[in-house]
């Protein structure tokens, strides 16, 4: 407007100019110009580093709560009890933290921050063009309801469809970690074209719904894009016509056209990021349900604290369902002395693991209590109750890294010198040794570059060293051949030795040190062989 009306037209400098100019300035034409040149490159240069400041910043903020958030739900769904991973399959849960966490980002740092900004300069905007003319103020602003009626049409729309497109890649997701996962079954029964297939026909279900989402947000822009051209064609006619009858110069006109485009960039600009975040809300929203989700097992409001359990153990009237409705344990009742051992066999599927998952409160009894030393476990608190077991699995899963780590899993304090003691006690010392790298030698994904056998020693090692009161031992020779048994059970019965041990397996020979033997049959408990009065069945 400077350039126009006082530089080619004669019109005087606005009043708040004319004070900080000097007179020789304004009074020459040349230099009035080359001022008005010098603050376009000026406000060009402050506008980049504008930029620049608010890209850093941006970047900075969203990725740290990013970061937060993922922390929280990762936290979270270790919190969550088995029964909630196992009716939402882990994927779920990668899912939310992995992919939908960062729609926060998105939601408070390119949403929110945008949309609050396009706020104050619609507002600012309005007041200005008000100023200049407030009858053309009053026909750009007259498509206002007409963006905002077809805002919430889209709006609602494609909220719908984003949860659809989330759900179907969740699902594509799980494909993957399911085949991954079970890779060698896939190779043996040559399934992997079945697979590959099935992968590519969920992809292509959320290709097909991403597809339609970004249909609909074009047609929003194409219907918002059309309703401002009008408002602008209409500001334009009555604008000429208004400089025309004297009420406007031209350079005012200009500067009305110019503000209108500001005026419509906010609009559209709040209008748009309404439809855009509906992904980022529907992310944040799937991300925010599992921070919603209580679990299952929880902790006690006022919990005790336990250091080292003497190792009574009693079930009293423990009934357990998964579901509420097939009763997996009913009414079980028994109570087991410190230091005695206990061998539990059954069919598969009868409740043998499900009896000492509950005891380590991976699941709470539907009814009926257990007592560790005379106190209901649900009023220790959970990591000090956890740590007063030792575990050794049918399948032992170590984690991707040394074989140092994962036999010091349950205590990362533990020296080079306590960690080779319990290797020795669980006879793979001499194995560890042979291997290149020895004790730093790395396991593999669930230590798959191991044998069978050479796991389940690292595992009893971990149970040694962990040094927990109470034992849990479920198959663990059932995947090893005749001779890895017998340097299994002779380390294992070193690790029985004066801990109370609950033992599930179908090996007979396995049991043979057992004080009591229990066989689990339609969700009951019955005494089938006694060795050493050290159990009473109630």
């Amino acid at each position: 407007m400077l350039a126009v009306d006082s530089v080619i037209g004669s019109e005087p400098l606005p009043v708040f100019l004319s004070v900080v100019i000097p007179e020789t300035v304004e009074n020459s034409g040349y230099k009035l110009l080359l001022l008005v040149a010098m603050l376009v490159v000026l406000i060009a240069l402050l506008t980049r580093l504008q930029n620049l400041s608010t890209w850093l910043l941006q970047t900075y903020t969203g990725e740290k709560l990013v970061l937060q958030f993922q922390s929280r739900l990762l936290q979270q769904a270790q919190r969550l009890s088995l029964s909630y991973h196992d009716a939402k399959g882990t994927a779920d849960a990668i899912y939310r933290i992995k992919y939908d966490a960062p729609s926060i980002q998105w939601v408070v740092v390119y949403g929110l921050t945008p949309f609050l900004t396009a706020t104050f300069t619609l507002a600012g905007m309005i007041y200005v063009t008000t100023r200049i003319d407030w009858k053309l103020a009053l026909v750009a602003l007259a498509v206002s309801p007409v963006v905002f009626f077809l805002t919430q049409i889209f709006r609602k729309r494609l909220r719908r469809q984003w949860r659809t497109v989330k759900e179907l890649e969740m699902s594509a997701l799980s494909i993957i970690q399911e085949v991954l996962g079970a890779l060698r079954i896939v190779k043996a029964f040559g399934q992997e074209d079945r697979e590959h297939g099935r992968f590519m026909h969920r992809s292509r279900e959320g290709l097909g719904a991403r597809l339609r989402v970004i249909f609909r947000e074009s047609a929003f822009s194409l219907s918002i894009g059309l309703t401002i051209a009008i408002g602008t064609a209409a500001v334009l006619f009555i604008g000429v016509q208004h400089v025309q009858s004297g009420l406007l110069t031209l350079g005012q006109l200009l500067l009305v056209m110019s503000y209108l485009a500001q005026l419509y960039q906010p609009l559209q600009t709040l209008s748009q990021q309404v439809t855009k975040l509906q992904g980022g809300l529907t992310g944040a929203e799937r991300a925010f349900a599992l921070l919603d989700e209580a679990p299952d097992v929880d902790e006690h409001q006022d919990p005790k604290s336990l250091t080292k359990a003497v190792g009574t153990v009693e079930f009293k009237n423990v009934s357990f369902s998964y579901d509420d409705v097939v009763t997996v344990l009913k009414e079980i009742s028994l109570v087991i002395s410190p230091g005695a051992k206990v061998g539990i066999v059954g069919k598969t599927g009868a409740g043998k693991s499900t009896l000492v998952n509950l005891l380590m409160r991976f699941y709470d009894p539907s009814s009926g209590q257990i007592l560790l030393d005379g106190i209901d476990i649900r009023e220790y608190k959970i990591n000090d109750l956890r740590d007063q077991f030792s575990i050794v699995l049918q399948d032992p899963l170590l984690l991707h890294t040394t074989i140092a780590e994962n036999i010091a899993y349950g205590r990362p304090e533990a020296n080079k010198r306590e960690i080779e003691d319990a290797a020795k006690a669980a006879n793979a010392h001499d194995f560890i040794c042979d291997l290149p790298q020895g004790y730093d030698t790395q396991v593999g994904e669930r230590g798959l570059r191991l044998s069978g056998g050479e796991r389940q020693r690292i595992a009893l090692a971990r149970a040694f060293l962990k040094d927990a009161p109470i034992l849990i031992l479920d198959e663990p020779t059932s995947s090893v051949d005749v001779r890895t048994e017998s340097m299994i059970l002779d380390a294992m019965y070193r690790l029985m030795d004066g801990r109370t041990t609950f033992m599930i397996s179908h090996r007979l020979v396995a049991l043979e040190r057992c004080d009591w033997i229990f066989r689990v049959e339609g969700g009951e408990l019955v005494k089938t062989d006694a060795v050493v009065a050290r159990v009473t069945a109630v």
